[in-house]
């Protein structure tokens, strides 16, 4: 995948909301995406329920969650279909294949962003807070480069701006979002989607957040207090 959109110089301090000039940067991750139309990942999704009761649980937990979904986090929405992610394919940290079965028990947030989206840059100092205070045997931040090449950099961009909790993931054919658009829960960059332990989806957020804000955390912990 090519790099389409410049770097934004704009960045955003710690606890604070991004601009609503980052947030229109999202329109500008659909296009970079759409532009590498015909990836696609290999493996075949459920997805919208096609198989029978496939995911009910994880669409009554969302329905369960929607008061906790304000502020912060406004823009999350409990699915109301179902849509299993155990397939989404991805390299790991030394570069092997693997799928978001091979994580699953626990509940995950999965994160898909890019170097070359300003919002994904600004939201993943957040992300990283969250998998410091929150992740463990019980839940895990889960997010995926979809930078096309090599992992050199977002590897670098890990290091330029000190991630530190974070397991490095990476998609240089951008499958993983091409799956979730075909799955109506992808629309440009970043995508955020909250998965149950069986890798079905409780809920789902186009465009950045503070996740590491009373909002999160407060959402993150009745998922983590549901599997008890």
């Amino acid at each position: 995948m090519s790099e389409k959109t410049p770097e934004s110089k704009n960045g955003t301090s710690a606890g604070r909301r991004p601009p609503v000039a980052m947030i229109a940067a999202v329109a500008i991750g659909l296009t970079a995406v759409a532009g590498a139309a015909g990836i696609y990942a290999t493996g075949m999704l459920h997805g919208n329920g096609a198989e029978t009761g496939a995911c009910e649980a994880a669409i009554a937990r969302g329905q369960e969650l929607k008061p906790l979904l304000t502020g912060e986090i406004a823009a999350m929405a409990a699915r109301s279909e179902a849509n299993d992610l155990s397939t989404l394919a991805f390299n790991d940290g030394d570069g092997q294949p693997t799928t978001l079965a091979a994580s699953g028990g626990k509940p995950r947030l999965v994160n898909l962003w890019a170097t070359w989206c300003a919002p994904c840059r600004a939201e993943m100092p957040a992300l990283d807070r969250l998998q410091a205070n929150k992740g463990g045997a019980d839940f895990e931040v889960i997010a995926i480069s979809v930078d096309g090449g090599s992992d050199d950099k977002p590897r670098a961009f890990f290091d330029e701006i000190g991630i530190a909790n974070l397991g490095f993931y990476h998609d240089p054919t951008i499958g993983a979002f091409n799956t979730m658009k075909k799955e109506s829960l992808a629309f440009g960059l970043p995508v955020t989607v909250l998965v149950d332990e069986e890798n079905c989806v409780v809920a789902n957020m186009n465009g950045p957040a503070e996740w590491d804000s009373d909002d999160a955390y407060r959402l993150i912990d009745a998922v983590i207090k549901k599997e008890d």
